[in-house]
């Protein structure tokens, strides 16, 4: 995990790209609570997200979990290998497995989210 990241205490991770947009996915703890996945509901392109509104659900063996977004902002990407295959959010959840970009709408709303550090400390077990 990058120390770039950052996190909700929904489990969900945003990477700020730099260029006004974040990439967003769920944290590897997230999908190893979930068990794997097998269908992630995408969201389409030019949806609007509202921060700590659901936005996606994640469906895996054991349970269904939705998915709130961190940020306010416009759906610019979304990561269309998940359709064929959802269990690259087990395999790669930092990487191959990021599901939605969000131009933001306030770059502001990224200080309200935890470091790696802080989601770390918090979800230690």
């Amino acid at each position: 995990m990058g120390s770039a990241l950052m996190f909700t205490d929904t489990h969900e991770w945003i990477l700020d790209n730099g260029d006004g947009s974040v990439t967003i996915g769920i944290s590897n703890q997230a999908q190893q609570l979930l068990g794997d996945v097998v269908f992630v509901d995408m969201p389409e392109v030019g949806d609007n997200t509202q921060a700590g509104e659901t936005f996606s659900l994640v469906e895996s063996v054991k349970a269904a979990s939705d998915l709130y977004a961190p940020v306010t902002g416009e759906i610019i990407e979304i990561n269309e290998e998940l359709e064929d295959s959802p269990e690259l959010i087990n395999e790669s959840p930092y990487s191959a497995g990021w599901i939605v970009k969000i131009k933001l709408a306030d770059r502001n709303e990224l200080n309200n989210l935890m470091s790696s550090e802080d989601y770390l400390a918090a979800n230690a077990e």
